[in-house]
């Protein structure tokens, strides 16, 4: 249930959007930071690849450990207020992370990163969601690609700092005092919406496990393929595809490239089409492009298969967010928060089960099995009579 505290906004509805992109911005610029550093602080702390993917595990822990209290932190405080003070501790723990000496502190640090970046997911989330009620109209998607955005830009900073000499130290300091000095620029745009305390109705509601859950699955189905191309897509072309050393991150590229591009044309095709023919439709393309890409392993249908497993991936966590946040009785926070937490084990697990089903079968069929996922997507959806 979306509520808002203040029906006249001292803003316009433009400087609202702006202010919600924004913190999306700073979110996922942050973890790109992150992210573009793994090689050099892999080498600073002589981790081996094992004890690297051990000590990652510390990030989706953390996330796990939040995600049953995040949803009702959010509804009790406040969106606006979780969010400003979450996106702050994310940014500052990004600086720990360049501090680091010894294994276990980066793993202590990694989970403090997730735990910090969930509340962080939920309460932008439940923005954005509020943000696309005061609008009328859907938007959410065009949020989430601008979290895209924020990815590739991240990367390229990585990039810039690496080939300058920086260390993660100094790139951590210079991304996480553009955060906090946009956060504190921003936040006064951000919604007040309602809280436990102000919002009586949510004191004694009982959630619809029923329709949530639904929406969890799908999502879970979506986020194992999003993991699979964000994990396996680099290996698939080197081991499958077996292009030469240059173009192995073509794959990953390629699937990105219309990732980002497909959220911020989402918010329209779903107006046209309507947001169940949208996820239907996105099913059917993650199913397309992986079977071309399993059943043709060229560099070119290879190519083709993940652009289009990109766009099909792009709008539906969006558009199930959204449909969530407007669940009648049940706080926008909570419920984003549900569907969150079963779909992100999608994301944890699928990776993992990619490299079980390859080490028995290859990796073509690990593809396929993905590739059936994105197919009950659209068969799942088409039962949800609650979206439109």
């Amino acid at each position: 249930m979306i509520t808002i505290l203040s029906k006249q906004s001292p803003y316009s509805r433009l400087q609202i959007r702006i202010a919600v992109s924004v913190f999306f911005f700073c979110q996922g610029i942050c973890f790109a930071s992150w992210a573009s550093r793994i090689p050099d602080i892999k080498s600073v702390l002589h981790l081996s690849e094992a004890g690297l993917g051990s000590i990652l595990l510390a990030l989706p822990a953390g996330q796990l450990t939040m995600m049953p209290f995040s949803g009702k932190i959010v509804t009790r405080v406040g969106s606006r207020f979780v969010l400003r003070i979450a996106l702050i501790c994310y940014s500052l723990v990004l600086v720990s992370i360049g501090l680091v000496t010894a294994p276990w502190q980066l793993a202590l640090c990694l989970y403090f990163f997730g735990l910090s970046g969930n509340l962080c997911n939920i309460s932008v989330n439940t923005q954005a969601v509020n943000a696309e009620a005061v609008y009328g109209r859907s938007i959410l998607s065009s949020f989430h690609g601008v979290w895209s955005t924020a990815g590739f830009t991240g990367a390229l900073v990585g990039l810039l700092m690496m080939k300058i000499g920086f260390k993660p130290l100094h790139h951590f300091i210079i991304i996480t005092s553009v955060v906090i000095i946009l956060d504190l620029i921003f936040q006064r745009y951000l919604i007040i919406t309602a809280t436990s305390r102000t919002a009586s109705s949510f004191k004694r509601i009982k959630m619809p496990h029923g329709l949530l859950l639904q929406l969890g699955i799908i999502a879970f189905c979506c986020l194992s393929a999003e993991g699979c191309m964000f994990d396996w897509s680099g290996v698939y072309f080197k081991q499958v595809v077996q292009v030469k050393p240059s173009l192995i991150s073509l794959g990953y590229a390629s699937f990105m490239i219309m990732m980002a591009t497909g959220r911020f044309t989402g918010d329209k095709l779903a107006e046209r089409f309507g947001r169940k023919k949208m996820v239907q439709i996105s099913g059917v393309m993650i199913f397309t492009g992986m079977m071309t890409a399993v059943l043709f392993p060229n560099i070119v249908m290879a190519t083709i298969g993940f652009l289009i497993v990109g766009f099909g991936v792009s709008s539906i966590i969006p558009l199930l967010y959204s449909t969530a946040g407007k669940v009648k009785e049940v706080a926008s926070g909570i419920a984003i928060a549900t569907v969150s937490g079963v779909g992100f084990f999608g994301f944890l697990m699928g990776p993992p089960m990619i490299g079980y089903i390859a080490q028995l079968a290859g990796l073509q069929y690990s593809f396929a099995v993905i590739a059936f996922l994105g197919l009950g997507i659209s068969i799942m959806i088409s039962k949800v009579k609650e979206i439109a």
